[in-house]
């Protein structure tokens, strides 16, 4: 266990961390200001491609980050997937030879005894790296990092630099990184990552003129925290899939959440059937049925959110009843759903315990969190205002942003990237 390490920190290895039988292979070399950690199921084909790219990295930067891959799998893993598996195992002694990565090394969490539990994926992937990383960084010269990538996923010789100088600046325990998805190998795949990006831009943008504190981006491959944040946010948890957002949430709660500049990272536009939802899965679906697949919120749910988020900023002392009322002359609908969530008892615990207005904005948005928003947009559209094509949900956001002239995905995609940083 790290020495001089904050009560929390210790808490969380003592509590939460991930136990036998997974351990680092080979004894990483010294204390590190940092580690990357890359979750690999079947990744052989891909997994040297994002090695080569992150060795192009300063080697002063290197030097000082531990490398960490999790080969993984269930027990359900198919013959394929094991195979594959066992060549990457095998192949990651080459590999680090052949990229100069002195300081990469991997945990096995795919041979027999060592697999995932069932039901378990790339959630519990990523927490057994983070927290095996934890014991192998320096806690004595500051806040230590903790980086997501994926095994997919391609990142710039500015990633490392950007990512240190960013926490340099900011006192937010979490990070955002920038991404655009690599181009897809034909002009269906393409179509369909384009549009399935434009969606998660789209959603950003909506939740931001909304005023949502929780208006970053939450893409696996491309977040970053401090590690103090990361015990104080209760580690990675262990879903299936969506273990990114849940993730980036919590650290928001505890420590706050920066999108950050100057590096883009370019996850993978590839089908996948991995996980019940996610980007892979959603490309799967408009390959197999068509775009029509995904569509978008209508451009009215973020009005209807940022009215009640104004709302329950200027609440001026009004209690539950008076901020439902408040909210029914938004909409019926909004009212419904903050009846259905127990709002008014919950607003009162809130007024109870925060007395001061600042505190009481910081809890009402620990109670209003990034689920609670995205299932108030779920309601508002399966209630009055059902889905649309993004031809009809991107062009009047766009224009709130100072942002028009646009008439397809693609043009839309281009004005989110630059308006988003990248």
């Amino acid at each position: 266990m790290p020495k001089n390490l904050s009560s929390p920190m210790g808490d969380y290895l003592h509590r939460r961390a991930v136990a036998a039988p997974w351990r680092i292979t080979g004894q990483p070399a010294g204390a590190f200001r940092g580690a990357v950690v890359i979750p690999s199921l079947a990744e052989s084909p891909n997994l040297p491609r994002s090695l080569r790219s992150l060795a192009t990295n300063p080697p002063e930067l290197l030097s000082r980050f531990l490398v960490l891959v999790v080969v993984n799998q269930r027990g359900d893993a198919s013959p394929d997937e094991r195979a594959d598996n066992e060549a990457t195992l095998n192949l990651l002694p080459f590999w680090r030879r052949e990229f100069g990565l002195e300081h990469l090394h991997w945990v096995d969490a795919a041979s027999t005894g060592k697999e995932l539990p069932p039901k378990q994926g790339v959630g519990l992937a990523r927490k057994i790296g983070l927290d095996l990383a934890l014991a192998h960084l320096d806690f004595t010269r500051g806040d230590p990092l903790l980086v997501c990538l994926d095994a997919d996923t391609v990142t710039q010789p500015d990633y490392l630099p950007a990512i240190t100088g960013h926490f340099s600046e900011t006192a937010a325990g979490g990070a955002s990184i920038p991404y655009r998805h690599r181009p897809a190998g034909d002009p269906a795949g393409q179509a369909a990552i384009d549009r399935y990006e434009l969606f998660l831009r789209t959603y950003v943008l909506g939740l931001k003129q909304a005023g949502s504190p929780y208006a970053f981006h939450t893409v696996g491959s491309a977040m970053a925290c401090r590690a103090s944040a990361y015990a104080a946010s209760g580690g990675m948890n262990r879903r299936l899939a969506g273990e990114d957002f849940y993730f980036l949430q919590q650290v928001h709660k505890v420590a706050g959440v920066a999108p950050m500049s100057g590096t883009i990272v370019h996850p993978s536009p590839r089908a996948s059937r991995r996980v019940p939802f996610g980007t892979g899965r959603a490309v799967g679906e408009m390959l197999a049925h068509g775009s029509g697949k995904l569509l978008f919120y209508q451009p009215v749910l973020f009005h209807i959110l940022g009215e009640w988020l104004q709302c329950a900023t200027t609440s001026g002392g009004a209690d539950g009843a008076e901020l439902l009322r408040r909210a029914g002359a938004i909409s019926p609908h909004l009212r419904g759903f903050l009846e259905q969530a127990g709002f008014s008892a919950a607003w009162h615990n809130l007024l109870r315990h925060n007395p001061d207005e600042e505190r009481l904005m910081t809890a009402f948005h620990g109670w209003f969190d990034a689920f609670r928003t995205m299932r108030l947009l779920h309601h508002l559209s399966d209630s009055a205002w059902p889905r649309v094509p993004p031809e009809q949900a991107v062009g009047p956001l766009l224009e709130r942003a100072g942002c028009d002239g646009a008439a397809d995905v693609g043009e839309f995609l281009e004005l989110l990237r630059g308006l988003q940083g990248v």
